[in-house]
């Protein structure tokens, strides 16, 4: 198992094998700059392999969900996984899931294990 955290102006990310995993700060937008940041790391990190992203929400903070639309161009990002147990969170990635490009490629989950999990598996199908 490969592991590794990186601590951004705006988060930290993680990275444990082919998952990039954020932890972002409180009250920030999430917009389309870091949402840069976070791809060009996706495609330093993993070259043309394919990988996921979790977003593991512990803090609140907004996300434009245009990012999505970029991000749904990027080739080798196989799947978006979301974590968090608020209510409104959850109900908000409902708006972001359909800018993503295969809506069953993104999902939420109430706990990292269970992202990490799915998006082993996600991963798995792309191989």
């Amino acid at each position: 198992m490969f592991k590794s955290a990186l601590n951004l102006e705006f988060g930290k990310v993680t990275i444990l094998n082919n998952i990039l995993i954020a932890e972002l700060n409180e009250g920030i937008l999430l917009d389309i700059s870091h949402n840069r940041e976070l791809l060009k790391i996706g495609r330093e990190t993993f070259n043309n392999e394919a990988y996921g992203y979790i977003s593991n929400r512990t803090n609140s903070y907004s996300v434009n969900p245009m990012i999505h639309l970029e991000s749904a161009n990027v080739e080798n990002l196989a799947a978006i996984a979301v974590v968090s147990t608020n209510t409104i969170v959850k109900q908000n990635t409902i708006i972001e899931k359909q800018f993503f490009r295969h809506s069953r490629s993104f999902e939420v989950f109430e706990t990292l294990e269970e992202a990490i999990h799915w998006m082993e598996n996600q991963l798995k199908l792309v191989k």
